[in-house]
Order: structure tokens, then sequence, then C-alpha cells
């Protein structure tokens, strides 16, 4: 009976120990130089349903413009015989009204080792006066790099999941239909060198700054490759000896970054959204002895409107509304104090605040007063 005792006693022990969760290399670190490519374009959508710029929008018409002159085609921005008034009351000739016609700009993310050929997605987004891309299709624009240099050629019907009517004086709008995707709408056209195959050694980024964690991934992959495979440049950077070979070298970081290794401890943290009142507190969070008390004042308003008569023996006497206000301050007769101990976790804290039914704007209160008084042992973070 005592050995059953001292068995459950035993396991309860080991289910409170916490269990530190081991993570793969390829999820903690990025490999310098292997990144993602922004790319930007200036494009037409056309074939909108008279949601476009319409004529106010003068880049539009002279991309319009521009387009068709490669074509032969040659087009006067102002309509021959026709005019229009301006708002000083002048006659000016009419404009091209390119009511199905919108200028966009066109954005899309390249991944690292994108060959020519491949197709990538792009978003798209109204620069002028439209209301509306649903519809539309993107007529065929350049993506260049930060360079300068075209990489990609986007063109393709959009996906637009918002939607816009209006009627009447009335105006109803769903998400928002100014923005469009166009899944693998881009191809690839130019490839962008990565310092993969150049370079002797590769180079490893911790995303998150840490000394454990990047010394913990030194010494699992020199146990598994051997010593002196890998060495730590700063608390970010680890440099890896890594084959000459192009197929040795993607095999054998595919092995490096399938290791699995235990992260240190992330910093105590609180982040606070001021707007929301939405509080997250990490684990490591910690008070020290501190009382708090927290008291409420509400502040009452009321309008009250009167008639002021004149008296009957006034001889230009009038009858007017005056407007008076009554203010009211109350404030709370018992307000709460809390007494915590050293070391007590702010777990508790948000625990006894909750009790008494304070709002979350309260609670975000009485964290960056304790950080003030230097009880918080943590970094209070407000978004």
């Amino acid at each position: 009976m005592i050995r059953v005792l001292l068995l459950t006693l035993f396991v309860l022990y080991c289910s409170w120990i916490p269990v530190a969760q081991a993570d793969r290399i390829l999820d903690l670190t990025d490999i310098a130089g292997i990144r993602d490519n922004q790319l930007i374009g200036y494009g037409l959508v056309v074939g909108l349903n008279g949601t476009g710029d319409g004529k106010n929008v003068n880049f539009t018409t002279q991309s319009v413009k521009s387009m068709l002159a490669r074509f032969g085609v040659n087009v006067k921005i102002y309509q021959m015989g026709k005019f229009e008034v301006d708002k000083n009351n002048y006659q000016i000739p009419k404009k091209l009204n390119l009511k199905n016609v919108a200028a966009v700009m066109v954005t899309a993310d390249m991944p690292a080792f994108a060959k020519p050929g491949q197709r990538i997605d792009v978003t798209i987004g109204a620069i002028g006066e439209a209301t509306s891309l649903r519809g539309g299709s993107l007529l065929m624009s350049r993506l260049r790099g930060a360079d300068g240099e075209v990489y990609a050629m986007a063109q393709g019907s959009l996906a637009v999941g918002g939607l816009g009517v209006s009627a009447a004086g009335s105006k109803i709008t769903v998400n928002v239909p100014t923005v469009g995707r166009i899944p693998a709408g881009a191809t690839v056209e130019r490839e962008v060198l990565t310092p993969f195959q150049d370079s002797g050694y590769m180079v490893m980024n911790v995303k998150q700054q840490d000394f454990t964690t990047t010394s913990r991934i030194v010494n699992a992959i020199n146990e598994n490759f051997g010593a002196d495979t890998a060495e730590a440049l700063d608390p970010v950077s680890l440099r890896i000896l890594a084959p000459d070979n192009s197929s040795e070298r993607v095999s054998f970081m595919a092995m490096i970054q399938a290791l699995d290794v235990t992260p240190g401890e992330p910093p105590a943290r609180v982040v606070v959204n001021s707007r929301s009142g939405t509080v997250v507190i990490s684990r490591n969070v910690r008070v020290t002895a501190a009382a708090i008390t927290h008291g409420t004042l509400t502040l009452k308003i009321k309008m009250r409107n009167q008639v002021s008569q004149a008296q009957s023996l006034a001889p230009q006497g009038q009858t007017v509304q005056v407007q008076n206000a009554d203010v009211e301050i109350i404030e709370s007769k018992n307000p709460r104090m809390f007494l915590f101990k050293p070391g007590v976790e702010l777990r508790e804290l948000v625990d006894a605040v909750n009790t008494i039914g304070a709002s979350p704007s309260a609670l975000v209160s009485i964290l960056e007063t304790l950080k003030r008084a230097g009880s918080l042992r943590a970094d209070l973070i407000v978004i």
C-alpha cells in the first residue's frame, strides 16, 4: 500500500514539472542571404463595369493613350468638337471618360530560388478614383525589383473579395473592392542570385536573439556532425562549414534543419493592446512585494433644456431657449487594496483584479503603475 502511495505521489510530482519542448532548427533559424524579394509594378485593369477612374485621373488617360500608341492607334485625350463646363463656368474640351479602366499598382513576393518560367501570386490595388475592381482583367505589367530590373511579368483576371453597391443615395461596401489578387498571375523572367553555392560557409541567423538558443544549436550540430562544424559568431549568427558539392550541400543543410533543439526561455514580457484592452503575459513574469489599490471616478453630466421668458413689463423682451448642465463627480467609497508577497506570479494579480470585476483598461493602468514603481519584473510593451 505504501509503495502504491509513493508511486502515485511520484507520478503527480512529475506531472507538475514543466516539460521543455524541442523545436526543429528549421523553425528557429533563417539562412543568411536566402529570402523573398519584393517586386512592384504599374498597370491597367480593363473590363470594369463602370467603376473605373473616369475622366478626372490624368495618368490613367495618359497610360491608355501610350498603350494604344504602341499598337498604332492614335488617340487624343480630348474629344474634338465636344465641350464641357468646368467649375468656373468656362467651356473646355471634353476629356475621354474611361469608366471601364483603372490604374493600379501591382505587387508580388518572389521566393528565393524561383526559376524563370515559374509562377507567383500578385496583388493589385487601385490608385485612382476607381470604386471597384470586380470583373476586371490586368493587362501585361512589368514587375521590377529594388535594382530597377524586370523580374516578372503579370497578367490575368482579378479575384476580388470585396463588393460595393450604391443607388439612390444609399451605399453598401463589403470588405475592400479596390484590392484584388491573381493566383499564379505572374511569370518569373529572371532569377535572383543567392550565395548558397558560392560561399564556403553557410551562415544561419536565429530568429529571436538569444545566447542560450544559439549555443544549443551550435552544440547540436557539432555533436551530430563533428567538432568545429559550427561556430557562433554572435548571439544571432552561427557559421557552418558546408560541402563544396551542390547536391551534398543541399542534403547536409536538410539534415541540419531537421535536428531538434530546445530553445532558451523567452524574456519576461507583458504586451498590452491599449485600443482593445488585450493583455498577453509570458510565463516568466514576476511581481515583487507591492500593495495595490485602484479606485474609480465616475463623471455624470446631465443636460437640461429650459425656456427663459421675458417679464411682462419688459419693453423689448424675448423668449429664448437656455441649455443648462449638471456636473457630478462620484468617487468609489470602498476601493479594494491587494497586498502581494515577493515573487508572486502575475497570473495571481490578474485573477485578483478580475475578482472585483475590473475592466481591461483598469488592468492596463495597474500594469503601467507597477512597471513605473519597479515592482513588475518584465518588459511592458504597449502597442
